[in-house]
């Protein structure tokens, strides 16, 4: 084999070597940036409020905490897949008095949320004491106001559960409640 043979050979060598690569790169890449993924997003509609089944969970309250924590979870119904960007809305109302809000608080990626797929979100909220009736920012209901982010005209009533699925109301004293940072729950 001469030198020229044996360099030809190596720049083919070379070549399958570094086409084999890009090929492994752009498949990894797909499969790290699928369907559900952020860049996804982009292709798909914001999620509606009425496109989303909601569910409301109260957790049971820890011993020795004022404060009590619940679980918004969230599933898309709709016939396609949907961005859910940012916070949803989530209200707890004394009737048409005063009403308890809750705030956001992380940094927030786009969910490409897939059809059948969950997000959920944690809550925080000053629970009142029991025989509390004095206190002067008492919220309770047993059903909170929600929709999704952007969407707030959409807004529904969502009825408050327990863990067990018994209806439930939040008595709920402070004017605002800690909302955690939504995610896509596991499969």
């Amino acid at each position: 084999m001469s030198n020229e043979q044996g360099k030809s050979v190596q720049r083919r060598s070379l070549l399958a070597t570094v086409a084999a690569a890009l090929i492994f790169s752009v498949t990894a890449g797909l499969a790290v940036t699928g369907c559900g993924s952020s860049r996804m997003a982009a292709l798909h509609a914001n999620c509606t409020t009425k496109g989303l089944r909601w569910k409301l969970t109260v957790l049971k309250k820890k011993p020795h905490t004022p404060h009590r924590d619940a679980r918004l979870s969230v599933v898309n119904t709709g016939d396609k897949p949907c961005v859910f960007r940012g916070f949803p809305a989530f209200e707890v109302h004394l009737g048409k008095g005063p009403e308890s809000d809750a705030h956001g608080h992380g940094r927030i990626m786009p969910i490409d949320l897939r059809r059948g797929g969950t997000v959920v979100t944690s809550l925080r909220y000053k629970d009142c004491r029991k025989g509390a009736a004095s206190d002067p920012f008492m919220i309770s209901n047993d059903v909170a106001v929600v929709s999704a982010p952007r969407d707030y005209p959409g807004r529904r009533a969502v009825e408050v559960r327990d863990e067990a699925g018994k209806r439930q109301a939040m008595n709920v004293c402070a004017a605002s409640i800690w909302m955690g940072a939504p995610y896509e729950a596991a499969e």
